[in-house]
C-alpha cells in the first residue's frame, strides 16, 4: 500500500500538480496574501513524501556506507528548511529532486527503447502440430523437435529448420538485412524474424531463453543490471559526501550563528549531479548501441574499451567470411580448358565431404557446369581422392599426394605459379591423370568489404592492430598486407593464441574479436571481448562482453568510438556536477545563495548531468 501510494504521488501528473501549488505558495505572498505560502505543504506532501520514503527504504536495506544516500541528505535539507520556516525552499527542493528523478527515468527509458523493440518482437503464440494436429500453445511452452507451422506474414517463434515448404524470411532485426532472405527445405531460420510469403514446417531447435531473439533480449536485460567502475566509485563518493556536508554545514552555522546558511549547505551539497552521471550516460550509450545491432553485455566493458591500446582479431569468419570460395582455375594441359576441368574435379569431389570438395562442388552448380559419372572412388583422408572416370584413372588433391603416387611438379613456371598462389592466401587442389599434371584449381576465403577500413579507422583512433590466426605463416601475411593490419601471430593453436594475448596484456589493455569455439578462451583472456554475430557459437557469446548481432566489422570502430565518447560524457559531467557543487558551498558559505536559489542551482546542474547523457543516446557517429 505505501509502496502504490508512493508509486503514484511520483508520477509526471502528481508531481506537475505540485509545481502548480509550488508556483502558487510564491506568487501570492508576492500580491499581498501572505498565507498564500502554505500552498507549499501540497508541493511537500507529493513531492516530499516519495523523497522521505526512498531515505527511509535505502536506510533499513542498503548495507554499510550505502545506507546514507543523495535522497536521504535532500531529505534533511528539506526537514531543515521547514524547520526555519522556509516552506517554499523546501517545498522546491523536494520537486526539483522527484523532477530530476523523472528525468533521469525518461532519459532510461528513451536508452531501453532498442530492448523494448527486443521484446516486442517475442510472439506471445505458436502453431505446433502434434498427433497429427494443428494447435496453438504460448511460445514458451514449444519444445525441442516440435514441428511448428508459421503461416505468411507471422513472426517466427523459435529458432528452427524448415522441413517443409519454402519462403522468404525478413531477418533483419537479427542479422541486419535489408532485403527478404530465401528459405528452402533444409534452411535455418531465426526467432522473431518475418515469414513473408508460403506456409512453412519447422523442426524447433532452440526455444524458450535459447532462442535467438531471447538471447539477445536477456543480453541487453542483463546489460543494464552490471555497473561500470566509475559508476560504483560515484555511488562511494556519494555517500562519503553526506557527512562531510554535515560537517560543513555545521562549522558554517558555528561561525556564522546563521541557520540559514547552514541548511543552503545542506540543500547544495548534495551529489545527485554526480551520482547521475555514469548511469545515465552507460545506459544511453547501450541504448544506442543496440540500435546499432552492438550488444553490451556491461557498463564495465564499455567503460574499458575506451582504454583499449590493442584490437587482436582472429581470420576466419572475423576479417574473412570463412567461406572458401574457387578463385583461379588453370589448365594446364591442351586438351583441358576451365569449363571441362572444372567439369571433372567437380564430378570427382562430389563423393567427398571435404570442406574444399564442397566448395569446388558448389562453384561448379553455380556456373551450370555439367557433372560426370564416375566409375570408382577413393578417399585418402588429409590428401585427396583417386577415381575412374571414362577408363582413365584421376588423382584430386595436394602436392604431397601426387608425388606419393609418382606425379612430380618440375616445370618451374607451374612451380612458381603454385608459389604465386600460396602467398596470396589461396588453397590448391591439384589435378593429374597417372601420367601428368592437368590443371590447378586455387580456393581463397573472401576477405570482408570493411575489413580495410576497419582496420585504417582503429589506426586513426589510436589503436593497434593484430592477427590471431591458426592459418599457415603466408595466408595470414597475405591477409595482413591486404587489409594493413599491424603485426601477425600464424599457426596459433587455441591455448597458443590464449598465450599471446596475456603477452599484450602485460603492455596493454587488449580487445579481441573472434567468431569461434575455438576463440572463446582468448576472448575470456582478453580485457575485453568481442563475438562476430550474434546468432554464432554459443560458447563465444557467452565468453564475450560485447556481442555483435551480425557480422559487420565496422561497428568495431564504432564500438571504440562509442566507448571513447560515453567516457567523455561520464568525465564532462562529473566535472561540471563537481564544479557547480563547489560554487554553490562557496557562496552558500557566503551567504550569496539562500535554501530557494541553492535548489534551484543544485538541482539544475542535475538536470544538466541528465540533459548531456539524452544527447549521447541520439550522437552521430563521426567516423
Amino acid at each position: 500500500m505505501i509502496k502504490k501510494t508512493n508509486d503514484f504521488l511520483s508520477g509526471w501528473i502528481m508531481t506537475l500538480i505540485g509545481s502548480i501549488f509550488l508556483i502558487i505558495s510564491f506568487i501570492l505572498p508576492r500580491l499581498g496574501y501572505a498565507k498564500g505560502i502554505y500552498f507549499a505543504l501540497v508541493t511537500l506532501f507529493i513531492c516530499g513524501l516519495p523523497l522521505i520514503y526512498l531515505s527511509i527504504h535505502r536506510l533499513i536495506y542498503n548495507k554499510g556506507i550505502n545506507k546514507i544516500s543523495s535522497a536521504l541528505l535532500i531529505s534533511m535539507a528539506m526537514i531543515a528548511a521547514i524547520l526555519i520556516g522556509d516552506l517554499f525552499a523546501a517545498g522546491e527542493v523536494a520537486f526539483i529532486m522527484e523532477f530530476g528523478a523523472l528525468l533521469e527515468d525518461m532519459t532510461t527509458r528513451k536508452a531501453r527503447k532498442g530492448l523494448n523493440n527486443l521484446i516486442s518482437l517475442l510472439p506471445k503464440m505458436g502453431r505446433v502440430i502434434r498427433n497429427n494436429q494443428v494447435i496453438e500453445i504460448p511460445y514458451e511452452e514449444i519444445i525441442t523437435s516440435d514441428i511448428v507451422r508459421v503461416l505468411p506474414g507471422e513472426r517466427i517463434p523459435i529458432d528452427g529448420v524448415i522441413i517443409k515448404g519454402e519462403t522468404s524470411v525478413d531477418q533483419s532485426v537479427i542479422t541486419g538485412e535489408s532485403l527478404p532472405i530465401d528459405k528452402e527445405t533444409g534452411d535455418f531460420v531465426f526467432s522473431g524474424t518475418i515469414n513473408q510469403f508460403g506456409a512453412i514446417d519447422l523442426r524447433a531447435t532452440n526455444v524458450g531463453n535459447d532462442s535467438s531473439i531471447k538471447k539477445l533480449i536477456l543480453l541487453v536485460e542483463n546489460a543494464e543490471k552490471n555497473q561500470a567502475p566509475t559508476q560504483r566509485i560515484a555511488d562511494k563518493w556519494a555517500s562519503y559526501l553526506v557527512p562531510i556536508a554535515l560537517l560543513i554545514a555545521l562549522l558554517t552555522y558555528l561561525f556564522t550563528m546563521n541557520i540559514t546558511r547552514a541548511v543552503t549547505i545542506l540543500v547544495v551539497f548534495c551529489p545527485c549531479a554526480l551520482v547521475l552521471a555514469t548511469p545515465t550516460a552507460i545506459m544511453a550509450a547501450i541504448g544506442q548501441a543496440t540500435k546499432q545491432g552492438v550488444l553490451i553485455k556491461s557498463g564495465a566493458a564499455l567503460e574499458t574499451m575506451s582504454k583499449v591500446t590493442t584490437i587482436a582479431f582472429d581470420k576466419t569468419g572475423t576479417l574473412t567470411f570463412g567461406n572458401l570460395e574457387v578463385s583461379h582455375i588453370i589448365p594446364l594441359d591442351k586438351l583441358y580448358d576451365k569449363n571441362k576441368l572444372l567439369s571433372l574435379t567437380a564430378s570427382i569431389e562430389a563423393f567427398s565431404t571435404h570442406p574444399i570438395a564442397k566448395a569446388i562442388l558448389n562453384y561448379a552448380k553455380s556456373t551450370s557446369a555439367k557433372l560426370m559419372e564416375i566409375d570408382s572412388f577413393n578417399m585418402i583422408s588429409g590428401k585427396g581422392v583417386s577415381a575412374n572416370l571414362g577408363g582413365v584413372k584421376y588423382l584430386v588433391g595436394n602436392e604431397q599426394f601426387l608425388k606419393e603416387q609418382g606425379i612430380f611438379i618440375e616445370d618451374e613456371h607451374i612451380i612458381d605459379m603454385l608459389n604465386k598462389l600460396k602467398s596470396q592466401g589461396n588453397a590448391i587442389v591439384l589435378i593429374a591423370d597417372f601420367e601428368k599434371i592437368l590443371g590447378i584449381i586455387a580456393l581463397s576465403d573472401t576477405i570482408r568489404p570493411d575489413s580495410k577500413s576497419t582496420i585504417s579507422k582503429l589506426h586513426k583512433l589510436g589503436t593497434k592492430t593484430i592477427l590471431l590466426t591458426g592459418d599457415n605463416q603466408m595466408t595470414a601475411e597475405h591477409i595482413s598486407k591486404n587489409i594493413s593490419i599491424s603485426s601477425v601471430f600464424s599457426d596459433l593453436l587455441p591455448e597458443e593464441k590464449v598465450n599471446e594475448i596475456e603477452k599484450i596484456k602485460t603492455h596493454s589493455v587488449v580487445c579481441m574479436v573472434g567468431d569461434g569455439v575455438n576463440d572463446a578462451p582468448a576472448l575470456k583472456t582478453a580485457h575485453v571481448g568481442i563475438s562476430m554475430g550474434a546468432m554464432g557459437s554459443d560458447i563465444a557469446i557467452e565468453a564475450s562482453d560485447i556481442a555483435l548481432m551480425n557480422e559487420d566489422i565496422s561497428k568495431i570502430a564504432y564500438l571504440k568510438w562509442l566507448s571513447v565518447a560515453t567516457v567523455k560524457t561520464i568525465k564532462s559531467a562529473i566535472t561540471l556536477s563537481m564544479v557547480i557543487n563547489f560554487l554553490a558551498i562557496l557562496l552558500s558559505v557566503m551567504g550569496i545563495l539562500n535554501p530557494t536559489t541553492g535548489a534551484l542551482v543544485h538541482n539544475g546542474g542535475s538536470c544538466l548531468v541528465v540533459l548531456l547523457a539524452a544527447l549521447l543516446y541520439d550522437k552521430k557517429y563521426v567516423e
